[in-house]
């Protein structure tokens, strides 16, 4: 993937990880389009970054997505990098009675179906640019689940899957498909206190080790890997797999 001369759509660029990528996109000159919920953050941020886009879009909203697609269509039709990385997570107590299904639901449709829905209707414009990329936010979650955290991991297990699937169909077409893999980062993702925790890998430094992987052609098996991520992709490869899941799930 080129690092500059983009014209670059990010979902969930208003916190975290997207908005960090956003900036780092915008410093080497590409043009950038920030999407989120909040309107306020939108505004925050594209006013503090001259030239860059930010546009409202509810992912759980099936018209909303339909309705950004087409403006995205319109406004920047040399749209040629798809982020998708919008999504929530949210801790599930499965011994409760009721479960909380509406909470399910909603990681469901924001993480996997809104993925999905966006991406089938940008891929169009995509494959009509000379050289495009689709980079989809999982987890190393998706490799070792926490219990915790059951749709959410599985969420992000479905994700990778279905970019496999993905990447071997447009390998004949000019689309790049790239996953990034994220480990445990100090965001709000799973609340304010991840964002301080001494345990979670700095955002600055996730970041900057991210550009540099996506500097280096030809990313094996697609994948966006930082060191601190390895152990969790390779776990059942490097016979790991139990031990590292136990520890995890000790409580």
């Amino acid at each position: 993937m080129n690092l500059t001369d983009n014209t670059i759509l990010i979902t969930g660029g208003t916190s975290g990880i997207g908005r960090a990528l956003a900036e780092a996109f915008y410093q080497r000159g590409n043009q950038v389009i920030i999407a989120g919920r909040r309107q306020h953050l939108l505004d925050e941020i594209t006013a503090a970054h001259s030239g860059m886009h930010g546009i409202q879009l509810d992912v759980q909203d099936p018209a909303d997505i339909e309705a950004f697609a087409s403006r995205i269509r319109e406004q920047f039709p040399k749209l040629n990098v798809l982020i998708d990385n919008a999504g929530i997570s949210k801790t599930e107590d499965l011994t409760s009675d009721p479960i909380d299904f509406f909470a399910i639901q909603s990681m469901i449709q924001t993480n996997i179906v809104g993925v999905l829905h966006l991406t089938a209707l940008l891929l169009p414009t995509l494959k009509q640019q000379p050289h495009s990329t689709i980079i989809t936010t999982t987890s190393n979650l998706a490799f070792v689940p926490i219990s915790p955290y059951p749709t959410y991991c599985a969420s992000k297990a479905f994700l990778h899957s279905w970019l496999q699937s993905l990447r071997v169909q447009l390998r004949k077409t000019s689309v790049e498909v790239l996953e990034l893999v994220p480990p445990y980062v100090q965001t709000e993702l799973g609340g304010a206190s991840q964002a301080t925790d001494p345990a979670a890998m700095p955002l600055a430094d996730y970041i900057a080790e991210v550009m540099q992987i996506l500097s280096t052609p030809n990313l094996p098996h697609g994948e966006i890997l930082v060191n601190r991520s390895k152990a969790y992709r390779f776990a059942e490869r490097n016979g790991d797999y139990e031990q590292i899941f136990a520890s995890r799930n000790e409580k």
